[in-house]
């Protein structure tokens, strides 16, 4: 059991947060984070953005579906016959999430084969890293994440 502080100070801070604080209350401080090195296409450290991911599914469609309904639309077997189609970028993306209310490439209203081109790389994706190695999968969260992809080459001048 850990014991909390109970001084009346203490009592306006939620219990989970005093929890394990590593010190007094007085010397607890918050950061906020106001730079980035993503995005950046200059100097000693570059980290460009290479791409921009995002589709846009009609309401109460299931994504899954949809693609795979366009993919078989179009004549391809799988999903893993959409590598031979595309340029894929060359080695591994660093992801982070599209900002609220960035654009998005609407499904129904767009040609199957930039749809498809989203779709395949999406589904190469995690929330935190694209990887061209690794198998499609094609899942409800892979097909409905909007990413920014960033080329980490710079990083390491």
């Amino acid at each position: 059991m850990i014991a909390l502080p109970s001084s009346a100070n203490d009592r306006c801070v939620p219990s989970e947060r005093r929890a394990n604080i590593g010190g007094p209350m007085s010397r607890t401080r918050s950061e906020h984070v106001v730079s980035t090195l993503l995005g950046r296409d200059e100097g000693a450290i570059r980290c460009p953005r290479s791409l921009r991911l995002g589709l846009k599914f009609p309401s109460r469609a299931d994504p899954v579906r949809a693609i795979e309904k366009i993919l078989l639309a179009g004549g391809y077997a799988g999903a893993e016959d959409l590598r031979e189609e595309f340029a894929l970028p060359e080695g591994r993306l660093i992801c982070r999430p599209l900002a609220k209310g960035a654009r998005r490439l609407p499904v129904r209203e767009s040609p199957a084969r930039l749809v498809l081109e989203q779709a395949l790389l999406l589904g190469l994706c995690t929330a935190q890293l694209f990887d061209p190695e690794r198998p499609v999968l094609w899942t409800q969260a892979s097909l409905t994440r909007g990413l920014e992809l960033f080329d980490p080459a710079g990083f390491y001048a």
